[in-house]
């Protein structure tokens, strides 16, 4: 076997348990889609893609992606809210591949708690950590070059977030209703920072904003009520 085909598995609600060799190369759209009862999988490092809504709404908690996996589709992992950690990629050199991580792959994961991002993700997508009420911190690796549309938004347990310096745009609402987190220090190699990108940041006290920053879009710090420098 060397690919999970679309919808395979999709809706087995009582399947348990299920081992990957390492043949498989690609998971398909919605292969485990909604398979409530799994708790955990090895993806081996034959695996090069996991498409869509393949495992969404599982019951996985815990969770290791190898650094083979070019792509993480859309809404991948959307819905397990029974995940609590998450590594994705690895900072081992010897890995050549780049990870994309799609739209929406880990939003409404409102278990997770610790997500490592490695230094092979070269991009986070729309609203990719969306709703993570769980989540208290993020790294985000030096490979990735812009923070997108709502990636974070509504974390609302999100205290700190690390932002390199290859980051060069942080996009609209990227974290919207991030009601608990306290500090940001945006690097200088960022230019523009979205509308809303950090509306009702109710607890924000301090914003750091560089001279390489030329607009500050519309209600950027609205409602941001504790901000005083």
């Amino acid at each position: 076997i060397t690919m999970i085909g679309p919808d395979t598995f999709c809706r087995c609600s009582s399947l348990e348990n299920i081992t990957i060799p390492d043949s498989v190369t690609s998971i398909c759209n919605h292969a485990f889609y909604e398979c409530t009862s799994i708790t955990s999988i090895s993806i081996p490092h034959s695996v090069t893609s996991i498409d869509d809504y393949a495992f969404y709404g599982t019951s996985l908690i815990n969770l290791s992606i190898p650094a083979s996996v070019a792509s993480i589709g859309e809404g991948a992992f959307n819905g397990c809210k029974s995940l609590a950690n998450v590594t994705i990629g690895n900072n081992d050199s010897a890995e050549k591949r780049s990870t994309e991580i799609g739209n929406s792959a880990f939003s409404e994961c409102t278990s997770l708690s610790s997500v490592t991002i490695g230094n092979n993700v070269t991009s986070i997508g729309a609203a990719a950590f969306s709703d993570c009420s769980s989540l208290t911190s993020v790294t985000i690796p030096n490979s990735v070059t812009s923070i997108e549309y709502g990636t974070f938004s509504y974390c609302e347990n999100l205290t700190s977030v690390t932002i390199p310096n290859s980051i060069t745009s942080i996009g609209r609402e990227a974290f919207y209703d991030c009601t608990s987190l306290t500090s940001v220090t945006i690097p200088d190699s960022v230019t523009s920072i979205g509308d809303s990108a950090f509306y009702n940041c109710k607890s924000l006290t301090n914003v750091t904003i560089p001279n390489s920053i030329t607009m500050i879009g519309p209600d950027t710090f609205c409602r941001c009520s504790s901000l005083e420098n």
